[in-house]
């Protein structure tokens, strides 16, 4: 359960993090221009800076998360351990000291590899969060220059 909490904090502090980023942004007609206008240039200005930055906020959805490894951990590492200890245990006479011998370092190496998993899986998030931020970065800069090409100001 731990791990679980750990992986959705982290998930909920991207979203949190890049929220300001999804807000739409105030836009003023400096010169006078009527609501139909307005509406008209963010649609066109919508259309330019999808087709020139790649991103479509209109379709933008949370990325999406890396799959999780389903590889076992300490106990599945513990068993393969166990399993292969009383196999040596046996050859060298003692069985259950060869079993609890691989059930111990087979525990050890599970949980490790299954930690080192967790953070690949955290890091490929946080890559895939940072790449979704920057295509939203860019196509907010190209709606911007637009809108302010044709006498907007743009916050």
């Amino acid at each position: 359960m731990k791990k679980t909490t750990q992986v959705s904090l982290s998930f909920l502090s991207a979203i949190l993090l890049s929220a300001p980023t999804l807000a739409d942004p105030i836009i003023y007609p400096a010169q006078g221009q009527t609501n139909q206008q307005i509406e008209q240039d963010k649609y066109q200005c919508y259309s330019w800076a999808k087709n020139n930055s790649g991103f479509d906020p209109m379709n933008a959805s949370a990325p999406a998360a890396p799959q999780a490894s389903s590889g076992g951990g300490a106990v599945s590492g513990a068993a393969k351990g166990a399993a292969t200890g009383a196999i040596i245990g046996a050859i060298a006479g003692d069985a259950g000291k060869g079993a609890a011998i691989g059930a111990a370092s087979g525990g050890l190496m599970g949980g490790m590899r299954k930690r080192g998993a967790q953070k690949q899986q955290a890091q490929a998030q946080q890559q895939v969060q940072q790449q979704s931020n920057a295509a939203r970065s860019e196509y907010d800069r190209a709606y911007s220059a637009c809108l302010n090409g044709r006498g907007y100001t743009v916050k």
